[in-house]
């Protein structure tokens, strides 16, 4: 098959067929397809948007374009949780632990970051040692023996998906919701899992810049989760603002163990906790662990204060080559050389805090990707102490630059402070939940 006459289909507005997008899919993973031609694609595909049955057959075509994994064996239920992306999103390195804990079986793929979001998988590099490269065979393994395995997308499970991905990071097709919908549920279907719980994210710092834009991805999750199969549950949630102190990888693994141990937190910090209670909730009540809400989040307090899944997630990290102890992978933590501090400029309320902002200035800090080959330096980032709704008085510190050197430092201290408004009258905290389907 010749794949010109696809993209020009694609271009005039035309549709796709099931074997034409496995095609696509085959391709992109055998490197058959080069590159330009498959970035011309997506580019059509964003102006022309695939239909529902189009981007099931993508789905399913990229999720067969290499191995699956197959669960048989290990004990159920078998769960994969999946955020949409957002600025200081680290979610997952504190919910597998914590949700493994109370009984769930998750084996899972994960990505680098895309745009102003952070990946999973860059955060975990920051622990040296951390493999990010697991067989199926080995994740499987694993799974069996502590609950849960990571891996980012390895040239077996979903290659196709890892060469699309990276793709649409360089070529402002990110937004696209059926190749959002393709990208996240076929990782899920080569997964195993039978439950996925989903967080679509919705604000500046989202690929979803609004609500409205948020719940369109939800719904369109959900038709193409259950056309596949899948049990879906997902909640819509606020990134008009960073999520928890730390942007930044080695910081957001700092921030992360902060929390499994009950360490002391900032008020930015106990809002990235209390999300993960909120979404630890809904995970265990879809997976059938807990009867209802109240119940699953008395689970969820109880593992994560009683040390349990600060425990799950020392053998998660010693079990993927990384350090021992949690005291290690601390000890273990890149850190920058140059660090520099935001003040609040007047009394006040914090009314904005620009996500999408800071997300940027991280990436122009070396934190992130312009080019889809840029090294990462995992040491830099930022830190916020006073999320929206919080009273803050002249000269506070509201944020902290962590930089590779003092001119960047000074870049990136007139961008946060340009992201962060301070209102004279009072400001109420936003909800971290939107919606719930």
């Amino acid at each position: 098959m010749n794949f010109q006459p696809i993209i020009a289909k694609r271009r005039d507005g035309g549709p796709n067929t099931e074997a034409e997008l496995r095609f696509l899919a085959d391709g992109a993973a055998s490197g058959e397809i080069p590159d330009y031609q498959i970035a011309a694609w997506l580019m059509a595909a964003y102006i022309h948007p695939l239909t529902h049955a189009e981007t099931a057959w993508l789905t399913l075509g990229m999720a067969d374009s290499g191995e699956r994994i197959d669960l048989t064996g290990l004990p159920k239920p078998w769960v994969d949780k999946h955020s949409s992306g957002g600025v200081g999103d680290k979610t997952t390195i504190v919910l597998l632990p914590l949700l493994a804990a109370c009984g769930i079986t998750l084996v899972k793929m994960s990505g680098r970051g895309l745009g102003v979001t952070g990946g999973t998988v860059d955060k975990l590099c920051a622990i040296p040692g951390f493999r990010v490269d697991l067989s199926p065979q080995e994740m499987k393994d694993q799974a069996a023996k502590i609950g849960l395995a990571l891996t980012g997308q390895t040239p077996n499970l979903a290659p196709a998906d890892k060469v699309i991905y990276a793709l649409r990071d360089v070529t402002e097709t990110v937004e696209s919701i059926p190749l959002l919908v393709s990208s996240i549920l076929s990782k899920k279907i080569a997964g195993g899992a039978e439950t996925v719980v989903l967080d679509v994210k919705s604000g500046s710092g989202a690929f979803m810049k609004t609500e409205e834009g948020a719940i369109e991805l939800a719904k369109a999750l959900a038709a193409t989760g259950k056309e596949a199969g899948l049990n879906i549950r997902l909640a819509v949630t606020a990134m008009d603002e960073p999520l928890g102190q730390c942007i930044g990888n080695a910081l957001e693994i700092r921030e992360a163990l902060d929390v499994l141990e009950g360490m002391p937190l900032s008020p930015s910090s106990l809002r990235f906790r209390r999300l993960c209670v909120l979404l630890a909730s809904e995970t265990l009540v879809a997976a059938g662990i807990s009867k209802d809400d109240r119940d699953a989040e008395y689970l969820a307090e109880k593992v994560l204060t009683g040390g349990q899944a600060a425990e799950k997630a020392r053998e998660w990290i010693a079990a993927q080559g990384g350090p021992l102890t949690l005291a290690e992978v601390r000890g273990s933590l890149a850190k920058a050389p140059t660090i520099q501090e935001v003040l609040a400029p007047d009394d006040g309320w914090v009314e904005r805090i620009h996500a999408g902002t800071i997300g940027l200035t991280v990436i122009d800090l070396g934190g992130g990707r312009h080019k889809k080959d840029d090294i990462l330096d995992l040491s830099v980032g930022i830190e916020l102490f006073a999320p929206i709704g919080t009273e803050v008085r002249k000269g506070q510190v509201l944020a902290r630059i962590h930089a590779r050197n003092a001119t960047e430092a000074d870049i990136a201290t007139t961008a946060t402070r340009g992201a962060i408004t301070i209102s004279a009258t009072p400001v109420a905290t936003p909800p971290l939940i939107l919606a719930q389907f």
